[in-house]
């Protein structure tokens, strides 16, 4: 399903084959949290305009709303969407923690309450995979203990070992379900999810230990929460090396541009973060010279685009100005043509990376563009 095309360093150029279509790696997932982009950006923009790949959805927000055996009687996700591309579902683990009101984390899985209405809901390993089969996406993630960082040692040892227990009953529940006569994709993949908190030692175990497993994929959970950006970088150093080489390897919910270029440069294909669509829809547009704040005075009377050195639907005909002026009359249009033109550019910064390792020029792709998209104009 994976095949490694070329290294440079640690950065990873790669081809994932599956049932959807073929992916490029390294690649970026465009967040479509409840089966939409937020922003007003259809499935078609996605596929016509905006070089995507892959999208994720939640199983969290879906088992909710519409409820996932309605999406099912609808033919699954791609036919509810209309995406035929491939689609990760996110397991649910981390909105159960980090939404849910309530929760009770017991062996079994976790008692929570609803976001919305409060209404009881239990999730385990089996009802996360039974709830991702129905959606029928093309990647399931297991379901998992995101923790806090900074968390107790002890506490964080004890989670690891069960979200272990867990990951082998979504194993199990998968292989049950893929068999099954009439599951929408009975060959629906599974990713597990390497979680530690802040602790090398207690990352490295845990990653030798599910990659025993012989996943389709492994991913960095637990991440990208409030930890120092450089505690991030030397997490995944550490994790890295215990990774198996011939899976595609997936940093969850990172991050900015630079912190890509990052995350390429030390071995990670995948990525997903919402940072381009919500800051999108804030006014903060994403450039090839850095970041700019399109409501700020000094783009009233300007004629140019977004960004100069883009070729995106938007920056082909609208200006800066007109864009300003959107936000300022709060017209809904400028959420969805700032949404437009942060993912096409977050899409294109991977396209670029890919072609920086196709020519050998990783490392100075890295040097010229990870701190020049950091900056602010």
């Amino acid at each position: 399903m994976f095949t490694l095309l070329k290294t440079e360093g640690h950065a990873r150029r790669g081809i994932f084959e599956t049932v959807h279509g073929t992916i490029q790696t390294p690649f970026f997932m465009n967040v479509g949290t409840a089966a939409a982009i937020k922003g007003g950006i259809s499935s078609i923009d996605l596929a016509n305009e905006l070089k995507c790949q892959v999208e994720l959805c939640n199983t969290y927000h879906l088992h909710l709303r519409p409820g996932d055996k309605i999406v099912r009687q609808m033919g699954g996700l791609h036919q509810f969407m209309n995406w035929h591309k491939p689609i990760l579902t996110d397991s649910g683990g981390f909105q159960v923690f980090s939404l849910a009101k309530l929760r009770r984390i017991r062996e079994e899985g976790v008692y929570f309450q609803s976001h919305i209405d409060g209404k009881a809901i239990f999730m385990g390993p089996e009802e996360s995979m039974q709830i991702q089969s129905n959606l029928g996406s093309t990647i399931a993630m297991a379901f998992d203990e995101c923790v806090e960082n900074p968390a107790p040692l002890d506490y964080v040892k004890n989670s690891c070992a069960r979200t272990t227990r867990w990951l082998i009953r979504c194993q199990k529940e998968m292989q049950r379900l893929n068999s099954l006569e009439g599951t929408i994709n009975p060959h629906q993949m599974l990713f597990g999810i390497n979680q530690g908190g802040t602790y090398d030692a207690i990352r490295v175990s845990h990653m030798q230990e599910i990659a025993q497993l012989g996943l389709d994929g492994y991913a960095i959970g637990g991440l990208a929460v409030g930890e120092p950006t450089e505690i991030m970088y030397h997490i995944i150093e550490q994790v890295e090396p215990h990774m198996p080489v011939d899976k595609p390897r997936y940093l969850m919910g990172v991050g900015t541009p630079s912190n890509i270029i990052e995350g390429v440069a030390r071995g990670v294909d995948m990525f997903d973060c919402v940072m381009p669509s919500r800051n999108a829809r804030h006014g903060t547009i994403f450039t090839w010279d850095g970041i700019l704040h399109i409501t700020n005075a000094a783009y009233e009377t300007d004629s140019q685009p977004l960004d100069p050195k883009c070729d995106c639907p938007v920056c082909r005909n609208h200006t800066r100005a007109y864009v300003r002026h959107l936000f300022k009359a709060k017209e809904q249009l400028a959420g969805r043509l700032a949404v437009m033109h942060n993912l096409y550019f977050y899409n294109t910064l991977l396209e670029r990376i890919r072609d920086a390792l196709d020519a050998g020029e990783f490392a100075q792709f890295r040097k010229e563009y990870s701190e020049r998209l950091a900056q602010r104009i």
